[in-house]
């Protein structure tokens, strides 16, 4: 795991490089858990301060947990799909360091709907909400997984081709069963109709892969963060709809 957290989270790990994370990648859910644990613990001081307020330090914890990183896949996913040209001018977009309107547009419908269930459930019950959010940290993750293990890369020098190379290999089945299974104990202790909602996993994988593959030619970095956090969104807005 150091590899990955190294990799994949802010935490003061020893640096890995691209090939020791990739790896490790298998295990990729289990990070989830660690950036989860920043957000709830604020979501519990949903018990001194509005619920609005927890939410947003608590969806602000997990994002700074992950550097951004992911975020930034969103941002520069939105600005690609407003290119109307081939799949080879919006991979040089997703490249582009300038910010355009669809990006900002992207981080609206990825993370206000994200917020506004997040807030929905503290108001509700902390205790939930806590659990909510490490089983969005932990789907978000496990989304990442899967776009890796059925994806292709749509450029040779991409940072996916490793992780991609290492699940064609003996750790896609552990990592497959790992993506599938570990958000379902948060889900289950949720109660009610929550554990259905691992359901949404493999169905924003399934979309963003027909989405990647007829609009880049394939996966990329950012392509996949940019599934992890709308799999988060998903997974929160569905858990709200259960409270």
């Amino acid at each position: 795991m150091k590899a990955l957290l190294s990799f994949f989270t802010v935490l003061p790990v020893r640096g890995a490089s691209l090939d020791e994370a990739a790896r490790e990648i298998h295990l990729l859910p289990l990070v989830g858990v660690v950036t989860g644990l920043p957000g709830v613990v604020l979501i519990l001081s949903s018990l001194v301060v509005p619920p609005g307020v927890a939410a947003t330090l608590a969806l602000g914890a997990v994002l700074l947990a992950a550097g951004l990183h992911h975020a930034d896949g969103v941002l520069d996913v939105g600005d690609a799909l407003m290119v109307r040209v081939s799949a080879e001018r919006r991979r040089e977009v997703l490249k582009d360091t300038r910010v355009g309107i669809g990006g900002i547009g992207a981080l609206f419908l990825v993370y206000a709907p994200a917020l506004a269930a997040l807030a929905a459930l503290c108001a509700a019950s902390p205790g939930r909400a806590a659990l909510a959010l490490l089983a969005g940290e932990v789907s978000a993750r496990s989304a990442m997984l899967l776009m890796l293990a059925f994806g292709k890369p749509a450029d040779p020098r991409s940072s996916s081709v490793p992780f991609v190379r290492t699940l064609a290999g003996p750790p896609r089945t552990p990592g497959i069963a790992l993506a599938l299974l570990v958000p379902l104990p948060f889900l289950v202790l949720i109660g009610g109709l929550a554990p259905l909602v691992v359901l949404a996993v493999p169905l924003v994988v399934l979309g963003a892969l027909r989405v990647a593959n007829a609009v880049f030619g394939g996966i990329g970095g950012d392509v996949v963060g940019a599934t992890g956090e709308v799999c988060r969104a998903v997974v929160l807005v569905a858990l709200s709809a259960t409270i």
